[in-house]
């Protein structure tokens, strides 16, 4: 039997999403942090990539003014790190010292990625669009780096690198590779 829901928290139907950590600089050259699961894949040809972000975060100025942000898989072990970059504002906080997460340099961008992250895309900013209450950035993938033994035949090895999901209310989960079907 169907029952009618509230719209309130109709995204969460979408869930579980990838979770993904965001670098991003100020214009002062500080990185900061963003957790995301409203981010995809846009267009192949340009290689497009969004993120859906609120204009009251700090991380959403820090792109508008530096113009570039690094999207960074993660694995489910670092659920701790994404929950902490989610909860904590950057305006204030060195999220990457307070996380022990390893900042490096990218291959193209100032913006550093995160060496704990299996995959990268640097991402240079193409376009703005409010949407509502956030805003859909729409970045050009400029680069893709990732881990020498994260992909076969550019397949995620989900048994080894185990990707973070987000299901809603600060839970998060993985993958289990004994559920996958093929056909």
């Amino acid at each position: 039997m169907k029952v009618n829901k509230t719209l309130a928290h109709f995204y969460h139907y979408a869930f579980p999403m990838q979770t993904a950590l965001v670098t991003c600089n100020d214009d002062k050259g500080k990185t900061n942090i963003i957790t995301l699961a409203w981010h995809t894949p846009i267009s192949r040809t340009p290689p497009l990539y969004g993120i859906s972000l609120s204009p009251k975060r700090y991380s959403y100025d820090c792109i508008q003014k530096t113009k570039e942000f690094v999207i960074n898989f993660i694995p489910y072990a670092l659920a701790p790190q994404a929950h902490y970059c989610g909860t904590h504002s950057g305006r204030n906080n060195d999220k990457a010292k307070n996380t022990h997460l390893t900042l490096t340099p990218s291959t193209k961008l100032k913006t550093p990625l995160i060496a704990e992250g299996y995959a990268h895309l640097e991402c240079t900013l193409v376009k703005t669009i409010p949407i509502g209450d956030h805003d859909l950035i729409i970045g050009e993938v400029v680069a893709a780096t990732a881990d020498d033994h994260a992909f076969t035949n550019d397949l995620l090895n989900i048994e080894q690198q185990q990707p973070l999901y987000y299901i809603g209310d600060n839970k998060y989960t993985t993958l289990d590779p004994a559920a996958r079907h093929e056909f």
